[in-house]
């Protein structure tokens, strides 16, 4: 799946990134607006692809003086599929998050990051995720490993990325602090939480204060 558009593994035309401004917004946009916000093909084929969008009733245009204004029909029976197709990244990213809501072993925190945080990457990008091992589990616990083996699995299933899995132990994940690793800004400015404490609370050194008191 491409990350940035992911509705391109069902809309790989310019239709995919003119229904992408659309959904975004329920504001009248002229067709040199949806041009300029869709970032791909002219102004032209924006124009044929609204003209299209309004001939299927999936776009209204109404007239503003000499402009023609065109907005997302949501009465039709498509808008929602419409939507469901602009929001296929975080559709994922909550299918893992109840994947580790079930987990038996939970971990002390798992989060989403770099280009599927981000909404950057491609269709060969990964889908990095860090797992925090409580210290009181072994790293080779039956059980544990498992759960990870699944979660990678049922993510290049739902998605086609790999899954890119961080295992990091408590005590590491503190050790990697201390050394200001570059992966632990980006942890901490771009990071989406998928279960236990936010990685700033996690990593914060009054909360390392209080487990150690």
């Amino acid at each position: 799946m491409d990350l940035s558009e992911p509705y391109a593994a069902v809309c790989p035309t310019l239709e995919g990134p003119v229904l992408e401004v659309l959904a975004r917004t329920t504001r009248p946009l002229t067709g040199r607006e949806v041009a300029r916000l869709s970032r791909r093909g002219s102004e032209r084929g924006v124009r044929l692809v609204l003209a299209r969008l309004v001939s299927h009733g999936l776009a209204s245009v109404q007239q503003a003086g000499s402009a023609s204004m065109f907005v997302l029909n949501r009465d039709h029976v498509a808008a929602g599929i419409v939507e469901g197709l602009m929001r296929l990244r975080a559709h994922l990213i909550e299918r893992i998050r109840q994947e580790v809501a079930g987990w038996q072993i939970q971990p002390l925190h798992a989060s989403s990051f770099g280009s599927a945080a981000r909404g950057d990457g491609h269709t060969d990008s990964d889908v990095d995720l860090l797992i925090v091992r409580p210290d009181a589990v072994a790293e080779e616990d039956s059980r544990w490993r498992e759960q990870l083996h699944l979660l990678a699995e049922n993510v290049q299933r739902w998605s086609g990325n790999h899954a890119s899995l961080h295992e990091l132990s408590l005590v590491r994940l503190r050790a990697a602090v201390r050394r200001k690793e570059p992966i632990i800004a980006s942890l901490r400015e771009q990071s989406i939480t998928l279960a236990g404490a936010d990685f700033a609370e996690l990593t914060s050194s009054r909360r390392w204060k209080a487990s150690a008191a």
